[in-house]
């Protein structure tokens, strides 16, 4: 790939993620100063960037505790930051929800609670209900990571099993008022639905994820399904009365970031989505098959133009290779624009890990695939095994930015023609 390309589009990620700095995220958007006492929580990873900003922006005293990934922590003077596992849960996550309902437990009428709230929050806060245990939930999260099932349905069937989500957070801090502070990772930016809503009213009944297990074929253990089936399909309390919620950042805002970083450089910019799902590979096809169109057509812009995606695509484990979704779609890309002249691409997690790997996505073009070959993998056989790390690793094509400190999911950049 010519460095300038890869320069270019390492460029318009970096407005993406600036669009989400925590500080320029929070700085006009946090509520006034109760009566009471502010005490402020927070999971996810980019839980402790924020909790960083609040200490510089927030004018009056409060406590508080957060909890993030291992290796995102930022220093804070007042606010206790915890780190735990992801995307797995660990005992130090079992801890910090323990931490956090403590934090919010004892409230009155006349206290706030700000909730900072960000995407992998699901698995920083395991809290196993009754007859369950670490080790369920760790199963649970294996097994919905494994199924290539949306965000939105893993989330909500995690719901079902945890003490902590689906807004029984909130539920515990009665009756102070609850001020969520959310940078959305989910598609559609649905509040509920980021880091499995601890903080947000509403979740389905266990009839309906029953349904959505059977629907999607999902295997989990007995245990969890007994749990599950023991369950009354009772209502949620009603907290929406005590609870104002904002989305401070989104993919949809750090897009149109990049658009205007891009169209600044006299290239044309095309937001497709916001909100992309599905399987990696198939969602790959689509972007390859416009990107063809384009470069051949010149409709609906002429090169040179970026085409801009984001969301969250999924990935059905088929064996245990390296490597993320944003990988995953990546070599499928690779495959599809094969032999292509012009055509340059992107694809990363904005917040700086792919999965569980150290990169945050990779770059492709039309010779990448011709590239592995000649390092000795086959990219076909490569991506069957998903295994895609280790074949852009061999061709050093990985994008490795390190931890960002923020998360609106995924971003994906098709440079078509030259940059001027």
């Amino acid at each position: 790939m010519p460095d300038t390309s890869r320069k270019f589009l390492s460029h318009l990620f970096e407005h993406a993620v600036a669009a989400a700095d925590p500080f320029k995220a929070l700085e006009h958007r946090l509520p006034a100063r109760p009566q009471g006492r502010t005490v402020v929580i927070g999971a996810g990873k980019g839980a402790a960037q924020l909790a960083q900003a609040f200490e510089v922006l927030w004018d009056g005293p409060f406590s508080g505790v957060v909890v993030t990934r291992y290796g995102y922590a930022a220093p804070c003077e007042t606010i206790q930051v915890l780190q735990a596992a992801h995307p797995v849960p660990d005992a130090a996550g079992i801890k910090a929800a323990q931490a956090l309902k403590a934090a919010v437990s004892g409230l009155g009428p006349e206290d706030l609670v700000i909730a900072l709230i960000s995407g992998g929050g699901s698995s920083l806060l395991p809290d196993p209900p009754q007859g369950l245990d670490l080790a369920d939930l760790q199963a649970l999260n294996q097994a919905l990571l494994a199924s290539g099932a949306p965000i939105s349905v893993m989330n909500d069937i995690r719901k079902c099993f945890s003490g902590i989500n689906g807004g029984r957070l909130a539920e515990l801090a009665a009756p102070a008022r609850v001020y969520n502070l959310i940078v959305s990772d989910v598609p559609g930016d649905i509040p509920g639905e980021v880091a499995s809503g601890p903080t947000v009213a509403g979740r389905p009944s266990p009839k309906n994820v029953r349904d959505m297990i059977g629907a999607r074929g999902i295997a989990l253990p007995e245990g969890l399904m007994s749990h599950l089936d023991g369950q009354e399909d009772s209502p949620a309390a009603d907290i929406n009365e005590r609870i104002e919620t904002q989305i401070i950042a989104s993919a949809a805002i750090s897009l149109e970031a990049a658009a205007l970083a891009a169209r600044a450089r006299g290239v044309n910019a095309w937001v497709m989505s916001d909100r992309m799902e599905g399987e990696a590979r198939d969602v790959a096809q689509v972007h390859a098959a416009i990107a063809r169109q384009v470069a051949q057509t010149g409709f609906p812009y002429p090169a040179p133009v970026v085409l801009l995606s984001g969301g969250e695509t999924t990935v059905t484990l088929r064996h245990k290779g390296r490597g993320g979704r944003n990988s995953e779609f990546q070599l499928a890309m690779a495959l599809a624009l094969e032999g292509m002249d012009g055509i340059h691409a992107l694809a990363a997690d904005t917040d700086g890990i792919d999965g569980s790997e150290d990169n945050a996505g990779a770059f492709v073009d039309g010779t990448t695939t011709a590239r592995m070959r000649r390092a000795g993998w086959n990219p076909q056989a490569t991506l069957q095994q998903n295994n895609s790390y280790e074949a852009f690793q061999a061709t050093d094509d990985l994008f490795v930015t390190g931890p960002t400190g923020t998360n609106v999911n995924d971003f994906r950049a098709i440079l078509i023609g030259a940059v001027p």
